[in-house]
């Protein structure tokens, strides 16, 4: 009996030893193989964090910045999630900054001008993202137009319209009168019990249906990650979300006995929810799947049968819908629209945050998830390069850098995949 206890602990704890050793032994082939994913980003993120906090830590590494920093990044990160789903395609949208710019125009007179309660004011703005996005797709992929020239005119078309809702040098201001909880998105925080809550939800909810999955996979006898793998994940976003949360529970006011400011952001759980939300569709469902698959190859995507211009439409329209988002954030942060909103670098931040984050500009390759990372990387360039130095020319030769050589690592990943035979 003693035997075969022994033969039975050996045969098991190697396994859980050889699986972790596996997992990393996968991970290693993938990037040997030019599947970078993230990694690139990743990396950045942590070493600019350490460059400007060596340099400017006092100032950079503190609460009420790090708080800052995310209201700074939310608009561009949302539309860089609306932009992922069109750059797995291969395809282009110019026009979601000015797309954005219009939805919070929309906002901003229903709201003010025609007195809408602000939920049907939100509504309106986001179906007017929706149509905007109906009428790319629908050029694109019906009448063939490239998506380069479509959206190039919807970028100059949608300045104007901008001017014709809003007025020309007009600025329309958005109050707590009339707009109170749109403002506290931007502008408002949790409570510190509100920001464990969320904490617990996050973390439990991740395991819980992570769990599930893996079990679901090994009742079936498929592959998947090792429990021990899994275990290490929940630990690792556990401590990560936990030191997220307790960093922003404390005190960020100047004037802590005037006016008290801690906890985590509204804008933090929204974003967590258009995060899920949206790697579920990518990842979960057939339209997801449809869409790398008209990503990576649209002649075989056609004739597998999928409706590769309705995959496209869909596209546009979630992309837009997600401007019309971005629009309402913008409308909260700045307590109001003008004819600017949306526009300058606007757009050029939210491509590069998808293209930094990991996603391929030649279509197929890229999660929702690349654009929180490279919103991140975009927003900690501008929020640690005027902390060292007072020249905005800086900034803009910093981050066109780190997107040429985003750009060049998604190339040179994509020649070595394909040489691999991985692509």
């Amino acid at each position: 009996m003693k035997a075969v206890i022994d033969e039975r602990a050996d045969q098991i704890d190697p396994s859980h030893e050889g699986s972790i050793r596996e997992a990393i032994s996968d991970y290693r082939d993938k990037i040997r193989g030019g599947d970078l994913g993230s990694l690139p980003a990743i990396l950045g993120l942590i070493a600019i964090v350490i460059i400007f906090g060596v340099m400017q830590g006092k100032t950079f590494l503190s609460a009420a910045n790090f708080a800052n920093l995310l209201t700074q990044s939310s608009m561009v990160i949302v539309l860089a999630m609306g932009l992922v789903f069109v750059l797995l395609l291969g395809e282009i949208d110019l026009s979601a900054g000015f797309a954005a710019g219009t939805c919070a125009a929309v906002l901003a007179v229903t709201l003010t001008v025609k007195g809408w309660p602000w939920y049907l004011a939100m509504v309106a703005a986001l179906v007017a993202g929706a149509l905007i996005g109906l009428l790319i797709g629908l050029l694109v992929a019906r009448l063939g137009i490239p998506s380069f020239v479509v959206t190039l005119a919807m970028f100059l078309a949608l300045q104007g319209l901008m001017l014709l809702i809003i007025g020309e040098g007009g600025t329309i201001r958005v109050t707590e009168d009339t707009g109170g909880p749109i403002l506290a998105i931007e502008n408002d925080n949790m409570t510190i019990i509100g920001g464990w809550i969320l904490f617990l939800v996050v973390v439990g909810g991740y395991a819980l249906t992570t769990g599930l999955r893996m079990r679901k996979r090994l009742s079936q006898g498929l592959t998947t990650q090792a429990p021990a793998v899994w275990l290490l994940k929940v630990i690792g976003l556990a401590v990560i979300y936990g030191l997220f949360t307790w960093f922003l529970s404390q005190e960020r006011s100047q004037r802590p006995d005037v006016t008290s400011i801690m906890g985590v952001p509204y804008i933090v759980p929204l974003i967590i929810v258009l995060l899920v939300f949206l790697t579920f569709v990518l990842g979960r469902t057939a339209f997801g799947r449809h869409i790398y698959a008209v990503g990576g190859n649209t002649e075989a995507a056609r004739r597998a049968g999928i409706s590769v211009q309705g995959i496209k439409i869909a596209c546009f329209v979630i992309c837009s819908t997600m401007a019309g988002v971005a629009g309402i954030l913008f409308a909260s942060r700045d307590n109001s629209v003008s004819p600017s909103t949306g526009g300058s670098t606007t757009l050029l931040y939210a491509v590069a945050a998808a293209v930094i984050g990991g996603t391929s500009l030649f279509g197929g390759r890229g999660r929702v998830l690349d654009a929180v990372l490279g919103g991140l990387v975009v927003a900690v360039i501008g929020n640690g390069l005027p902390l060292i130095t007072q020249q905005a020319g800086i900034q803009f030769i910093v981050t066109g850098l780190v997107l040429l050589v985003a750009a060049s690592v998604d190339a040179l990943s994509r020649r070595r995949s394909a040489s691999s035979g991985r692509a």
